[in-house]
């Protein structure tokens, strides 16, 4: 069994999304770890990048940091690598089109099989021009996931049939950051999506409650949480890792009950 098939084998996945390389690529590679050991399913882990159109301001503020500190690709690469030596948990990558172009499309994929990245996340990739990174990704076993939004409509089919791995829900409009209130958008996306393919769907963007994930958890196959993780690390700093850690483990407790 794949990797991400296993993330979403045992119930509801969890997947907690963090900034590389913030507050330090040391703490990452300790967030990585801990996370995997409180309950995590997948874990995402953000490339920082100068112009992230899809993120709201704590996790801009994030990139901001690590950029700040000189955090390299190849520093994340590395960190991943040392991850593999301890722990099995799936990762993905959440990152942009212009790093991937920069670094070399078939080398960041060679190096992300090397790592033992598990699947691609590229927010601003348009479905109809993932063959500029699909290719790659095939030819290095990493599974390039698709997303979709409210705005989706008749294209859900289209993508849905299409997709590997799980489907990433958006979902309201806007960027990344928490939200009082989620939407009905994201039930009816993955209604959408399972007419066609009974494919994991996991809703992200504004989770950031115990309560919030229990109800999301009711309709969708796994709960992706991002901004709240990112401002308790921007809280704490350094001195992150049990607060991250606990947070986890309350979440997944809250989608398994």
């Amino acid at each position: 069994m794949s990797r991400i098939k296993q993330a979403f084998s045992n119930g509801k996945a969890f997947i907690p999304f963090i900034t590389a390389g913030d507050p330090s690529i040391e703490i990452t590679e300790k967030l990585v770890l801990r996370m995997a050991e409180a309950g995590a399913d997948l874990i995402e882990l953000g490339i920082p990048f100068s112009d992230p159109v899809a993120e709201g301001e704590v996790i801009e503020r994030a990139d901001v940091r690590a950029l700040c500190r000189g955090v390299t690709v190849d520093q994340i690469f590395s960190m991943v690598k040392r991850v593999r030596k301890q722990s099995d948990v799936p990762i993905a990558f959440m990152t942009y089109i212009n790093p991937v172009f920069a670094y070399g499309a078939e080398r960041f994929l060679k190096n992300c099989r090397d790592a033992g990245i598990d699947a691609l996340i590229v927010p601003d990739l348009p479905f109809e021009e993932r063959e500029e990174l699909l290719p790659h990704c095939v030819e290095n076993g990493v599974v390039l996931i698709s997303m979709i939004a409210p705005t989706s409509n008749e294209r859900v089919h289209m993508i849905a049939r299409q997709a590997e791995g799980f489907i990433y829900c958006v979902s309201s409009m806007g960027v990344t950051g928490v939200r009082e209130n989620i939407g009905k958008d994201a039930e009816h996306m993955i209604k959408l999506v399972k007419e066609v393919n009974d494919i994991p769907c996991a809703v992200g963007f504004g989770i950031s409650t115990p309560k919030q994930a229990r109800e999301i958890a009711k309709f969708a196959d796994g709960i992706i949480v991002g901004s709240a993780i990112v401002k308790i690390i921007e809280q704490y700093g350094p001195d992150c890792v049990p607060h991250v850690t606990e947070y986890v483990r309350t979440m997944k407790k809250a989608i398994k009950t």
